[in-house]
């Protein structure tokens, strides 16, 4: 007999009235109804913004708040995000123009990537935003169109450290990367910077990503500013920004509790206060995406039939993997789990089976559940998959086998 898939942690965000789940305040199958068609992504501003104000409350004021664009860039979200934090981080010359065109100040947009165009670094120098230099190899063009365009280039310098984020889903510092540059090449990079004339103003390090442990993260953030002290040392000048990078994660699956934010307000509450004394002149940045984002967004999909194949039920919806890679385990997963997925207009339902959710691709890649116990769905129920705000639509492939774009609204 096939197992059954173990239980997650309960999605409370969205409120549940006559068993039918509600976004934005309006029941599912009403949504889907005014947006036309399914698939498609949902994401609640209103929980976006509760946890924007979540983050405030735990952690130190003086610390400034910063969206990275990477995690879900629909220009609507951000346009929403831009009210709410301090600044953004972008990842390519798309992302910028996305910031801009949402009325982030330049003053409030950073640039990190490790392969970055000269192009691109051209329009960051033109647009005024803060370059992350993670090679030598940006100084010339940099320079450059510092020269051309008679602006200076606003330049920090992205630390590859010695250390990692312990338990992070994704490991971005710490031995051989292809972001930042190591720690030891800092002095000389800093000396080129000088020579340049670029206009230096700090220091960003992003050791990890999506990581539930607490204790980790603050140990990490301890460890990124000890080493910026000492890197400061041979700054040419004072410090303007140190972004610490971020790391906070959201449970997906079973046996993934909420990061505890407690002990990172005390950790970074003792970071500040340093900074104020060590680097009076310096904002201390934070980096946060999927944290910001990821918990208030829903993939919905349309059941279209229901198979039985050797004893086992199989509900086959009309979006897939090429709409939602990471809920299908192709994302960096090394054993496939399951999100959080539930029939959304059968919350309460007394009648309840274990299936395994498919797409309508022709792979056997397309599973975005596998063995879970759910209400029992029949063609036209919604599907939903719970914690997709986050490196959803733009990070699938969309174009495969020739399917329509995912839609996407706020609500």
């Amino acid at each position: 007999m096939n197992s059954i898939a173990p239980l997650h942690t309960p999605m409370k965000q969205f409120p549940v009235s006559n068993g039918e789940l509600f976004v934005g305040g309006i029941p599912l199958r009403q949504l889907a109804a005014r947006v036309g068609r399914t698939p498609f992504y949902a994401y609640d501003r209103a929980l976006v913004s509760r946890r924007v104000e979540e983050l405030r409350s735990a952690l130190p004021t003086r610390l400034k708040l910063h969206y990275a664009i990477k995690a879900n860039p629909m220009p609507a979200l951000v346009a929403h995000m831009a009210a709410l934090i301090d600044g953004v981080d972008v990842a390519s010359a798309g992302e910028l123009k996305i910031a801009l065109d949402a009325g982030v100040a330049p003053r409030d947009i950073s640039f990190a990537g490790p392969g970055k165009s000269d192009n691109e670094l051209r329009q960051a120098v033109a647009a005024g935003i803060l370059v992350n230099i993670e090679s030598f190899r940006e100084i010339p063009p940099l320079a450059a169109s510092a020269k051309e365009l008679g602006v200076p280039a606003r330049v920090a310098v992205r630390v590859n450290p010695d250390f990692e984020l312990k338990s992070a889903g994704m490991k971005m510092g710490g031995g051989p990367k292809p972001f930042g540059v190591d720690a030891a090449k800092i002095p000389e990079l800093l000396r080129a910077i000088a020579e340049a004339g670029l206009a230096f103003e700090g220091f960003h390090l992003f050791s990890g990503s999506q990581n539930l442990r607490a204790g980790a993260i603050a140990e990490a953030l301890r460890k990124s500013f000890t080493l910026i002290t000492e890197l400061a040392a041979d700054a040419p000048v004072p410090l303007k920004v140190i972004n610490l990078g971020g790391g906070f994660g959201i449970p997906y699956f079973p046996g993934e509790q909420s990061l505890d934010l407690t002990p990172l307000g005390t950790a970074l509450t003792s970071i500040v206060e340093e900074a104020a004394k060590a680097f009076p002149q310096a904002e201390i940045v934070i980096e946060l995406g999927r944290y910001l984002v990821g918990e208030a967004g829903l993939y919905v999909s349309r059941i279209v039939d229901r198979k039985v194949s050797n004893g086992e039920v199989f509900l086959v919806i009309d979006g897939g993997l090429h709409q939602h890679l990471a809920a299908s385990g192709n994302f960096g997963q090394v054993l496939r789990k399951n999100f959080p997925a539930a029939i959304g207009n059968r919350m309460h339902a007394l009648k309840a089976e274990a299936v395994t959710i498919v797409g309508p691709l022709c792979t056997p890649l397309d599973v975005l559940a596998e063995r879970m116990v759910m209400a029992r769905g029949e063609p036209g129920d919604l599907v939903v998959i719970f914690q997709s705000g986050a490196y959803g639509a733009t990070a699938s492939p969309q174009a495969f086998l020739g399917h329509p774009p995912v839609v996407e609204v706020l609500v």
